[in-house]
């Protein structure tokens, strides 16, 4: 692993994450339209994403001057130390004053993510795991549920709102599912997702389409506490692909059975 110590880049990550979130909460509710652009159909971005992606990127880079940055709103560098940020995961929930977002930072150390930080600002929650040190909830520790029957389960997952083609064969998928587990929660934010299912507040967690930064910070929380994490062939593209499934392992086998059924070759990665 990187010889900085680790403590001084977990230090780092989570002083930025929880700065970034005092300033979303703060401007929770007072954007206006001329506040917010649209990326792509149903994808939007708020000046309150790009301020909180300018408070982590320096608060990092004032410790870290040669690290690089793959952030959601502007910069899409590569290097050995790679910070990979959602400033703001769950920006329709913000702009709409629904309080489910939060701040997402990794850092992966020669193509491994080795670090992340999920922080929820209206619950003043921090998920944090390092590789190899556990996943943790306000500092306390935690693992992934130990539930293995679907029958009990209860399944996060998110739409395709950025694959609107796709649809019909999601909504297939989530009957399938639907008909088999506890119950279903669509919260709006990834990360908030993945760090759920980390701690066992959710069993498992599928999605499709996501983007890294979405992703990396709850991979190594359910790499951590103890879960699996793939794309949709159960491989480990699936920060490239954006599909995602995670859960502990015998629920994450049959997940993964009930994506494989229904989607073809052509999203099954």
């Amino acid at each position: 692993m990187t010889n900085i110590n680790s403590s001084d880049l977990l230090e780092t990550a989570t002083r930025a994450a929880m700065l970034a979130g005092e300033v979303i909460q703060k401007k929770l509710g007072s954007i206006s339209k001329s506040d917010i652009d649209v990326k792509q159909a149903s994808d939007f971005v708020t000046k309150v994403d790009r301020e909180s992606e300018e408070l982590i990127i320096n608060t990092i880079r004032r410790n870290f001057p040669d690290h690089n940055f793959l952030a959601e709103e502007s910069l899409k560098e590569s290097g050995r130390h790679l910070w990979i940020i959602d400033p703001l995961d769950g920006t329709t929930n913000f702009i709409h004053q629904y309080p489910v977002f939060s701040v997402s930072i990794a850092l992966k150390f020669e193509g491994e993510v080795i670090l992340g930080v999920v922080y929820d600002p209206m619950r003043q929650e921090l998920f944090t795991a390092e590789k190899g040190n556990g996943a943790f909830l306000n500092g306390n520790p935690f693992k992934i549920s130990p539930i293995t029957d679907l029958a009990e389960s209860l399944i996060a997952t998110g739409f395709p709102f950025r694959k609107k083609e796709i649809i019909d064969d999601y909504l297939k998928l989530f009957r399938n599912i639907f008909d088999q587990v506890s119950d279903i929660r669509r919260a709006g934010s990834a990360a908030i997702d993945l760090a759920y299912v980390a701690c066992g507040r959710c069993d498992g967690f599928f999605e499709i389409g996501l983007s890294p930064w979405d992703i990396a910070a709850g991979s190594i929380l359910i790499k951590e506490a103890g879960g699996i994490i793939t794309d949709f062939s159960g491989g480990d593209e699936h920060l490239i692909t954006g599909n995602v499934v995670a859960a502990a392992a015998k629920l994450h086998g049959k997940l993964l059975k009930e994506i494989k059924d229904v989607f073809s070759e052509t999203i099954s990665r």
